[in-house]
């Protein structure tokens, strides 16, 4: 026994096939050389044309040949000479001794082209072979009428040209035979090839979409042929490890004579190193039948009336092709008949333990997955012997597991197409319907492929990187729904959310849809996300971050579960017609036509506690920092994670803010005060209880608020916190002391429980370098898992930062402070303005934290006004501008704000603030390429000359704003090098020239980002 050397099932890597790499070569064009009568009547009776045509789609074959005729080897010659032909196929008859004089002229002149010719053959025409056809021509068909001998002819000299590269660098499987005689190889070979394409287009199913299913017919098994022993001999030990079986004749030429044991001694040299390897013996003697047994081969007749039916039963069974039949040698009887991966997997777990032996003894299992293409699973398998077991049970268990390791692997990075019938647990990302994913949809499957490019899923020991198990929705749904009831008059004329969610809830999704996400229903098991994935969402040039709704809810498994979902994408869909992404869709001059939805359903991360689910960690990290602290450098890249649902990061809440360069360095945790001050204090989980889910236009419908002190004894608490220890005034790693629990994920950043930042760093550079972009993804953590399982590192987003390099503005050298009326040296930007003449602030001496829903209001209305005229604004105010939190800052939503160019976050004596990155508000604020600022000038951070503005005459101004029309442009200059940036006051004259940047403003990236 030798059990050490069975390969570790949950960490073996799969080597990805390439199958877009073979069959690099192909017949395109095919030249005839021959009389004008014999092309008529191949045109006209045989028609040839028509019949490889529709023999290529009856077969599923692409790249059908054109065929062109030339009479003369002087016609053939200037007609290559005009035309790239890739074969050359001729007509030989004894009668034409001048066909050898054309084959040689058209092999001198284009040496490199194939020639194959057709003949009615004779034995004068042997011999006239063997002495005149010395590299003219490559090989000889019988002809008797019948045009499927040019469909053998074809495929086998694409064999013959792609064989070196497809089988021993790739791992293509091949039949090799081994026949001199030219009659009966011209019978067998298109029988075989049929026998062949037919066994592809049985295996295409395996592909998981239409893309993948032709790629594996690119993997479909060759055909080798050889006329001499020494020849046979060549092909065998060149490609053996890839060879399916042989067919051999018995006597042929061997040692330059005609030897009648030929095929004897090939089928004894095989079996002395090969014990089952398929050998069949085919011969026009039967006496050769009883020695072909005694060497353990098989036996064909050639004059059998039967012989095509014969050749295809053995070749069926002995090469694999066809379904696996589970056989048991004591009961004598099959047991079980599979036709596909999955199948097999289930037949396993129940056929007898004699059967499991059976086939295992003759690495039948191989076997059969090569010659369906299924390459990496078959090496998998070639790569462990019977002895390698203690038992027949771990093999079957052996079995099982490998096919449930590939399963998985191979639907990583792939689109699957879905069907109802196939869908199961191992297909992670399959969309239904034929229209476009979407943004979010593209994005998820751009990660679902870069991660297994870069062989990420299980870089990381105990950890497994992938995206959570998705479906997605396509706009052809979409359409269709939307078409079939006339929704889109109905929506554009709307001015109520609440009245167009209704009218969407009211109708049916289509029931070929209804029917596919009960199926996708009957395999998920944890909650369902319910995501927009706009066609806009996430582009390069405009991301519409969380513009459009998400809804969760939890997985029942009940008869009201198909309902429940379906009207939560339809209220994802309906969210494209609402007032805010009416006015986003303005903002950005497109039409609500313009704007088709996908729906992803995607499973949560996470784990139930008590009557909620969430995952530990939620997170945004970027690759691009705006806000180095310390010894952080811009391109480090800065990350945002929290306890919980992620909501509260993109919603602008409190959370955790780390470099993962620089992972123990946090601000926040700095020290006992500001570890309970700043950090996490709630978070959001799930509520699991079925009837928390109503249909509603707030997408927040049934997720709980719940504070630390209500999660005490939440298991989930050990792997993120610490405890205060007030008595000490000390924060203590874990929860096993008694205090006040605080969020540190001091066990993962400090003591690398968890190599988050790792992971971080590999996501952001690859995906960075993958996008040619800087980048913000979003992600989700579950680290309490069962022992033995890895934990999760769920990947659910990645989109595009968008900025552009067009100039680098600075500051005059030497300008004074008093000059401004706003200085920072936290900016976001690059760029010079000189156009905007409206300033609109919120008053100091008005504000109240508890008013900050009514400033919002206040804020929308004179907006409004700016939207209306197409002008822009400066927009000052203390706290976070977008936050969830009203405490935090002013709550607004981007379309509350949509023509502010410059945006300044102002702090106050008791209202100090932080930069509010990784939310989706900031993710808009940069994509739009608004200047945004931040200032605590009681912390001489930056100033704000409140005196100057309060001295202006305001154009408007009301209890908490604040407006003034400035009668000339004010000059804005931000420094995207060094994030410093000013407005300056009034008439400030710059003496040196302005590159001025009209309507933008474009980020700096630190150096080496392009």
């Amino acid at each position: 026994m030798h059990k050490n050397r069975l390969p570790d099932l949950r960490n073996y890597e799969f080597e990805e096939v390439a199958f877009g790499e073979l069959m690099q070569n192909r017949i395109n064009k095919v030249l005839i050389v021959c009389s004008n009568y014999d092309f008529y009547m191949l045109e006209e009776d045989g028609r040839i044309d028509e019949r490889i045509f529709n023999e290529y789609t009856d077969l599923n074959l692409r790249y059908p040949p054109n065929f062109v005729h030339a009479n003369s080897a002087k016609r053939a010659i200037k007609l290559m000479a005009e035309v790239k032909i890739d074969l050359v196929i001729t007509w030989l008859d004894i009668g034409n001794y001048n066909a050898f004089e054309t084959s040689k002229e058209i092999k001198g002149a284009f040496p490199e082209v194939p020639i194959a010719a057709l003949s009615f053959y004779s034995s004068e025409l042997r011999s006239k072979l063997e002495k005149s056809n010395k590299g003219i021509i490559d090989t000889v068909f019988h002809w008797n009428g019948n045009v499927d001998i040019f469909l053998a002819i074809i495929k086998l000299t694409e064999d013959r040209m792609n064989a070196k590269r497809d089988i021993n660098q790739i791992g293509v499987k091949a039949i090799l035979m081994v026949e001199d005689s030219l009659k009966f190889y011209s019978r067998y070979l298109p029988i075989i090839y049929k026998i062949l394409l037919k066994q592809t287009r049985a295996f295409m199913s395996e592909g998981l979409n239409e893309h993948r299913s032709m790629m594996l017919m690119r993997g479909r098994p060759k055909m080798l042929l050889a006329t001499t022993y020494e020849e046979g001999l060549e092909l065998f030990e060149k490609y053996k490890s890839n060879l399916l079986g042989v067919i051999s004749d018995v006597n042929y030429f061997k040692d330059g004579k005609r030897d009648p044991e030929a095929g004897f001694e090939f089928l004894k040299y095989v079996r002395s190193s090969q014990r089952y390897f398929p050998f069949l013996i085919q011969s026009s003697d039967n006496n050769n039948e009883e020695k072909t047994h005694e060497l353990k081969g098989k036996f064909l007749y050639k004059h059998s009336e039967t012989l095509g039916t014969d050749l295809k039963n053995y070749i069926n069974k002995y090469f694999s092709f066809g379904d696996f039949e589970f056989w048991d040698p004591e009961q004598m009887k099959v047991l079980a008949v599979v036709k596909n991966l999955s199948e097999l997997q289930k037949a396993l777990k129940t056929v007898s333990k004699a059967s499991i032996a059976y086939h295992a003894k003759r690495s039948e299992y191989s076997k059969w997955l090569k010659s369906r293409a299924l390459f990496p699973l078959a090496n998998l398998f070639s790569n462990v012997e019977y002895d390698d077991f203690d038992d027949l049970e771990q093999i079957r268990e052996f079995l099982i597991k490998a096919i449930r390791a590939y399963s998985i692997y191979r639907s990583k990075g792939v689109i699957v197409k879905f069907d109802k019938e196939k869908y199961d647990e191992y297909l992670g990302f399959a969309r239904i319907g034929d229209g476009s994913l979407g943004g979010k949809g593209r994005g998820l499957a751009f990660i679902d492929s870069f991660l297994k490019r870069h062989k990420l899923f299980r870089k990381y020991e105990d950890v497994y990187i992938s995206i959570p198990r998705t479906v997605v929705i396509s706009t052809e749904v979409f359409d269709e729904f939307i078409e079939r009831y006339d929704l889109i008059r109905f929506a554009a004329n709307s001015n109520s959310d609440e009245e167009i969610l209704n009218k969407f809830i009211s109708k049916p999704l289509p029931q070929w849809v209804l029917e596919d996400i009960q199926a996708f229903l009957n395999i998920v098991k944890r909650p369902i996300a319910v995501r927009s994935s706009s066609v806009l969402e996430d582009s390069h040039f405009q991301p519409f971050a969380g513009v459009f709704a998400t809804y969760m809810i939890p997985n029942t498994n009940d008869s009201q579960m198909l309902e429940t979902l379906s009207n939560a994408i339809k209220s994802v869909m309906a969210s494209a017609f609402f007032q805010a992404s009416k006015a986003y869709l303005k903002a950005t001059s497109h039409t609500i036509e313009e704007d088709k939805m996908a729906v992803i359903l995607q499973e949560l991360t996470g784990k139930q506690y008590d009557d909620i689910y969430y995952p530990n960690i939620s997170g945004v990290a970027r690759s691009i920092n705006f806000y180095p602290i310390g010894n952080e450098k811009p391109n480090e890249g800065i990350a945002n994670i929290a306890l919980g649902l992620g909501e509260i990061i993109v919603g602008g809440g409190r959370s955790l803010r780390f470099s993962p360069y620089h992972p123990k360095k946090v601000l926040q945790l700095s020290s006992p005060d500001s570890t309970q001050r700043d950090t996490q204090q709630y978070f959001y989980g799930l509520d699991l209880d079925p009837k928390s889910y109503k249909v509603s236009i707030n997408e927040g419908v049934n997720k709980k608020k719940v504070t630390l002190r209500q999660a005490k004894n939440h298991p989930s608490l050990k792997f993120v916190a610490s405890t205060y220890d007030l008595q000490n005034n000390i924060i203590r790693p874990g929860v096993l002391h008694d205090g006040i629990r605080v969020v540190t994920f001091d066990n993962v950043l400090k003591y690398g429980s968890f190599p988050l930042p790792e992971i971080l760093k590999d996501l952001l550079h690859v995906g960075q370098r993958e996008m040619r972009n800087p980048i913000e993804i979003e992600f989700a953590v579950n680290l309490d898992v069962p022992k033995g399982q890895p934990r999760i590192f769920s990947f659910l987003q990645i989109r595009p930062i968008v900025e552009s390099v067009v100039t680098n503005n600075e500051l005059p050298e030497d300008f004074n402070v008093d000059d401004t009326i706003i200085y920072t040296e936290s900016a976001l930007g690059n760029g010079t303005y000189d156009y905007i003449k409206n300033f609109v602030y919120v008053k100091p001496e008005t504000f109240n934290p508890a008013n900050t829903r009514e400033i919002a209001y206040a804020v929308e209305n004179i907006n409004k006004k700016f939207t209306d005229k197409d002008e822009q604004y400066i927009l000052v105010g203390p706290g976070r501008w977008g936050s969830s939190d009203p405490w935090l800052g002013i709550p607004v939503i981007w379309p509350q704000i949509s023509s502010a160019k410059i945006i300044v976050e102002a702090g106050l004596n008791d209202f100090r603030i932080d930069p509010s990155q990784g939310t989706h508000f900031f993710q808009n604020l940069t994509s739009f390429k608004v200047g945004y600022f931040t200032i605590n000038p009681f912390m001489n951070d930056g100033s704000f000359d409140l005196d100057y503005l309060n001295k202006q005459e305001a154009c408007y101004e009301d209890e908490y704003l604040r407006h003034i029309c400035f009668k000339d442009p004010l000059t804005i200059i931000i420094e995207g090098k060094s994030n410093k940036a000013a407005i300056f006051k009034s008439g400030f004259k710059i003496t040196r020239h302005l590159e001025s940047l009209e309507n933008s403003v474009d980020d700096l990236p630190p150096e080496g980002f392009m």
